[in-house]
């Protein structure tokens, strides 16, 4: 791999994780569209999209995906759970809460799975980012300001952060899923558009009985479709095309963006306020996330130079 390519594909990495951060702020822009609409049609039509990008790789693997069917299953509904829960997680506790409390969830639940599936085992660093991350956490929700005052943690910020937890868990279950399926010789993108696709055929037709409003005025309109096009298909095509040349380490770190983007976004433009035991909260998380980026990190390498010895 040369120079050239690293640099593209950590360019496709930055960009994918600079457009999903958006998405909160973008949503937020809409008129009377419920967090359930936004998110069942941003994530159907970007299934749609991939069937349609696909349909041939997608023909060819259909006795795999058969033959898979329960993992299939399981990853797509998964996928179809995760805009729900992951867009409500913000209308409740704001973009930046509800954005890194996701993020943040899903770590944990990933080696939780792998930990149970016999894959990994849990180290002493892992436990020191999860103390860190849970703390972070808290004290995120905590510190988040209502009006001139820094509240208790309030009941919407409690449905957030619970439904932010189940959208971290239903990114790990399909995570998961996207890679038994590789280990079954689908290639990674196949995997993706198949899952994606199957989630679109339950939350289209949801969002065409609830989203009245989608199309209801200009703004609605064009934030509809951004959040389609945009952050959901362009964004995980280009994540796709950085994995093929940055490794997995690296891509992790950049993905950090994320949070950061929809903090600031919040923040500048949608007036979140945070006190500063809120900051020191957010300072805890992202440390817990690059502690465990970090320890992957290593991990990979360490795999690698076996390979090569």
């Amino acid at each position: 791999m040369n120079d050239t390519q690293y640099f593209k594909g950590v360019a496709a990495i930055v960009f994918a994780s600079l457009v999903w951060g958006t998405t909160g702020t973008a949503a937020s822009l809409s008129a009377n569209i419920s967090a359930f609409s936004i998110g069942a049609f941003s994530m159907g039509g970007a299934g749609l999209l991939f069937i349609l990008a696909n349909l041939r790789k997608l023909l060819f693997y259909h006795k795999k995906f058969i033959e898979n069917s329960k993992l299939v299953l399981f990853g797509g509904l998964s996928v179809a759970i995760y805009p729900l829960a992951f867009y409500s997680s913000m209308s409740f506790s704001g973009v930046a809460v509800g954005t890194i409390v996701s993020i943040a969830s899903a770590p944990l639940f990933t080696v939780i799975f792998e930990r149970f599936s016999g894959q990994a085992s849990v180290s002493l660093r892992w436990w020191l980012s999860f103390i860190l991350g849970v703390a972070g956490v808290s004290l995120l929700v905590i510190g988040k300001q209502h009006g001139n005052t820094s509240a208790l943690i309030s009941l919407n910020d409690q449905f957030g952060v619970i439904l932010g937890c189940i959208a971290g868990l239903t990114y790990a279950c399909y995570t998961c899923a996207i890679k038994r399926l590789i280990g079954h010789e689908i290639d990674s993108q196949t995997a993706m558009s198949g899952l994606f696709g199957l989630a679109a055929l339950i939350l289209l037709p949801a969002a065409l009985v609830w989203g009245d409003n989608l199309f209801a005025t200009v703004t609605n309109t064009a934030v509809s479709l951004y959040m389609v096009i945009v952050p959901m298909f362009c964004g995980y095509l280009l994540f796709s095309y950085g994995l093929k040349n940055v490794n997995a380490s690296d891509a992790t770190l950049i993905t950090l963006l994320e949070p950061l983007i929809a903090t600031l976004l919040a923040i500048g433009f949608l007036g979140e306020r945070f006190s500063l035991v809120g900051l020191i909260g957010a300072v805890l998380l992202l440390i817990s996330l690059l502690t465990n980026s970090i320890k992957q990190g290593k991990s990979l390498a360490y795999q690698a130079k076996k390979q090569f010895n």
